[in-house]
């Protein structure tokens, strides 16, 4: 049965973001966003946001899908900038916005804007649920740059949420805010853990789409659709 709605996950989905160099993100922000009058380094910086990431819990390369609840950016880049007694100059969102552009520049996924143009064109809703500490704002703002024509009802990012994928109550709000019941949605995503397993659990129909993705070493253990190209799945819609 074709889906009434199609959610996407954000990173390595829609956009590619194609390194991740936190190094590059707090030298931005030294750069444009901060008084330092301490003459703090990116490097001090960036050691720092890692022991608070591992001591949080909020990201462990160990393990790094077992939290299942969010820290929001602005709690952590106040922390962190202030420790240093660097002085913000902009606002938390431009501060955010400038880290990110450095740290993990984006562009869209290979045919994401043909699907989404065959999307809106046969009636298929679309939405996005994103597993992210950066504000929902920054998010919706880059989305909608790298994105321009989309037509997503509605853009969640795990920060402003409580929850992360896998847990169900991400999706269950989701299918709240679409007034759609799991079986009448479809989530697409590149994570197997977080987006396929998250997904199934929740209900909704899951696919795994491979062609940016960067941890393939595990496969879902329910059923899924998968594909390496966006074609695919038009090609899989038109014969529903």
């Amino acid at each position: 049965m074709k889906p009434q709605m199609i959610i996407f996950d954000y990173g390595q989905t829609l956009i590619d973001e194609t390194r991740f160099d936190g190094i590059k993100g707090a030298e931005a922000v030294l750069d444009k966003c901060v008084k330092n009058p301490n003459h703090i380094t990116a490097e001090e910086i960036q050691q720092l946001a890692n022991e608070i990431d591992l001591e949080s819990g909020r990201y462990n390369p160990k393990n790094p899908h077992l939290c299942i609840t969010e820290i929001h950016n602005y709690q952590f880049q106040n922390y962190l900038y202030e420790y240093f007694g660097l002085e913000r100059m902009v606002s938390p969102l431009e501060l955010e916005t400038v880290f990110w552009d450095a740290y993990a520049p984006g562009v869209p996924t290979r045919n994401i804007s043909t699907l989404l143009e065959f999307l809106k064109e046969h009636d298929i809703r679309t939405a996005v649920i994103s597993n992210i500490s950066f504000s929902g704002q920054a998010l919706y703002n880059r989305i909608n740059s790298l994105l321009p024509n989309n037509h997503f009802e509605f853009i969640i990012a795990s920060s402003e949420y409580v929850f992360r994928k896998p847990h169900k109550k991400i999706f269950e709000i989701a299918l709240k805010k679409a007034k759609l019941e799991a079986k009448d949605v479809w989530y697409c995503g590149d994570n197997v853990l977080c987006d396929i397993a998250g997904a199934q659990k929740a209900n909704l129909s899951a696919v795994w789409y491979k062609g940016a993705c960067r941890n393939s070493f595990l496969n879902p253990k329910e059923k899924y659709i998968e594909i390496n190209d966006w074609l695919e799945l038009i090609n899989l819609l038109e014969e529903l």
